[in-house]
């Protein structure tokens, strides 16, 4: 019997109970809730020739950016080899292949061509997405699902994430009107989609809504956290609303409880809360014992060299630690990886290490050499990943740097800037007149 999956896609190996389980966890993966690989896993423990299901666990192992992870992705790639029967399967190979061996722009072009003549390939347009996201490519965030939008509508199951990944890239690419609109409707559509309710919040948090994007959070939390692995990173972005408003008090349980509370080792997460501590250390708040645990958590994974992205931020945690051995081992597995030919030696040779210097030598209260390095890579920071939101804080440094520095027609005008993206900004507000200060008393 020929089994295809819920957009009519061949499937080689499948049988009728292994994918059950598999569309089970292609929605748990959509929605960012639950655990999709204790799903695949019994996908594949019910037929272990079962191609898709090897596929799909080996890309769960890959977005990470987990190091730890990479041994199951290689097993799971041989599997797949053996097994995979159509080209559409072959051409997943070719995009986990090339991740396993870090080059994450092929991926991203193999599985960009996959949806040219699949569009239905809902895996293959996740997969893509999320690599676009991690190689900072708004460009593509937006085109690759606004390709495939022809092929879509409510009748196809999964198009509510179809409109939540094209409202993130909407979102990216500055249109945040239809931006709103998609990730909206994609929440409607089902409500327990973590992606689409995120893609809303980067659109209040670009447009500094503040008000409202507290009220978008708080408005059913118990549908987008529950047993959700999304859930940190969306409460991040709650906090970083409160945070603007300068409700400190609010950040801080934030971090305390939903964000940091599970001491989780998840490398996302982490991130979430480097980045979290570091905008309230560049506000003067006293986070230095909450600094402890998250450069703890981040301490063994501190020379992976994997992902630029990653050593930026647990650099962060080690300086708010004081752990100044850590970061100089960060710094020397960066030299290690810009040594290597694939794309992280990119990532950390064009963006990742000059930022990594710069977060030091604030740490070290060189603020003058901050400013000179971060104005060397803040126009070119997309290219070492992330979303606008989260690369906002190497501006804010920047700008803050700029103050500490008495550099004041720099710190002037990155205000001038600021004011002019985000006119409501109260956050932007403080920093003007701590640059006006600085006029006066010069």
């Amino acid at each position: 019997m020929n089994y295809r999956d819920l957009q009519n896609l061949p499937l080689t190996g499948a049988d009728t109970a292994s994918l059950e389980h598999y569309t089970r966890a292609l929605h748990q993966f959509r929605c960012y809730f639950e655990d999709p690989v204790a799903s695949v896993d019994a996908a594949i423990a019910q037929a272990p020739g079962f191609a898709m299901a090897h596929i799909f666990k080996a890309y769960l192992h890959l977005l990470g950016t987990e190091p730890e992870a990479m041994p199951v992705a290689r097993e799971c790639l041989a599997a797949a080899r053996r097994y995979a029967g159509n080209d559409r399967e072959r051409a997943h190979i070719a995009a986990i292949n090339a991740l396993t061996e870090g080059r994450w722009h092929d991926a991203g072009r193999a599985l960009e061509d996959a949806t040219i003549e699949n569009p239905r390939d809902i895996l293959a347009l996740q997969a893509g997405h999320l690599v676009d996201f991690f190689t900072g490519n708004a460009r593509m965030l937006r085109d690759r699902i606004g390709r495939a939008m022809p092929a879509w509508d409510e009748s196809v199951p999964g198009y509510h994430n179809v409109l939540a990944m094209h409202a993130f890239g909407l979102e990216e690419t500055g249109d945040y009107a239809n931006a709103e609109r998609a990730g909206r409707r994609g929440v409607e559509l089902e409500p327990r989609d973590g992606w689409a309710q995120h893609a809303v919040a980067h659109v209040m948090e670009m447009q500094c809504r503040t008000r409202d994007g507290i009220a978008w959070m708080r408005a059913a939390p118990d549908v987008w956290s529950k047993d959700s692995f999304f859930q940190v990173h969306l409460w991040w972005h709650l906090a970083l609303y409160h945070l603007e408003l300068g409700q400190i008090d609010e950040a801080l349980e934030l971090f305390d409880g939903p964000i940091h509370g599970a001491l989780s080792k998840i490398i996302l997460e982490l991130i979430d809360a480097s980045a979290m501590l570091w905008r309230l250390h560049l506000r003067g708040i006293d986070v230095e014992s909450r600094w402890q645990s998250v450069a703890e958590l981040w301490a063994p994974v501190a020379t992976a060299a994997n992902y630029a992205f990653n050593d930026v931020h647990a650099v962060m945690a080690f300086i708010g630690a004081g752990r100044d051995d850590l970061v100089d081992a960060v710094l020397r597995s960066q030299q290690a990886a810009m040594a290597r030919g694939d794309d992280n030696a990119t990532f950390t040779g064009e963006v990742g290490h000059t930022v990594t210097l710069a977060l030091r030598a604030f740490g070290r209260g060189d603020y003058s050499q901050t400013v000179r390095r971060l104005r060397a890579v803040r126009e070119i920071a997309h290219r070492f990943g992330g979303s606008h939101a989260q690369r906002d804080l190497i501006d804010l440094t920047l700008l803050e740097a700029s103050i500490r520095s008495g550099e004041m027609a720099l710190a002037r005008a990155l205000c001038a800037e600021r004011s002019y993206y985000r006119p409501e900004s109260p956050l932007t507000r403080l920093l003007q007149q701590r640059a006006q200060k600085l006029r006066v008393a010069a």
